[in-house]
């Protein structure tokens, strides 16, 4: 059975480029709900936690430099089959692969840039919320 929540951030180039309001709409036009949400930063050490499973592949220091690099929105979303759905709202990695009117069809600018981060299975999703948020800042 598909899980209900998934994990989210809006990654740096997003937020730098004003996209926030933009792609919050969006995930609320496509039935999600937030339920739990902070602008936050990472530290290059954070970055390099969330993203440990990585630490092999060549593109891991690029990635965590990259994600340390200014703000992000993290975000616990729910609704019924939540990881597969969002996955779709997002679109491909790579923008030039994505569906149109998909996030990263709108807002991505290439497979490194790529405006937001989705989990890719119900495990990650309870996984990642747990390194963003608390239990108490659930709602």
């Amino acid at each position: 059975m598909a899980g209900n929540r998934t994990f989210t951030m809006i990654k740096p180039d997003g937020v730098r480029a004003g996209n926030i309001g933009n792609i919050l709409q969006m995930i609320n036009e496509a039935g999600f709900r937030i339920v739990a949400m902070k602008l936050t930063k990472l530290s290059m050490e954070r970055a390099g936690q969330f993203y440990e499973v990585h630490k092999e592949r060549p593109f891991y220091g690029e990635l965590c430099e990259f994600m340390s690099s200014g703000p992000i929105v993290a975000a616990i979303l729910e609704k019924e089959n939540a990881v597969e759905d969002f996955r779709a709202l997002i679109g491909a990695t790579n923008p030039a692969n994505a569906a149109p009117g998909t996030i990263r069809a709108k807002y991505a600018t290439s497979t490194g840039e790529n405006a937001v981060h989705g989990s890719d299975s119900d495990e990650n999703a309870a996984i990642e919320g747990a390194f963003h948020f608390a239990g108490v800042e659930n709602f």
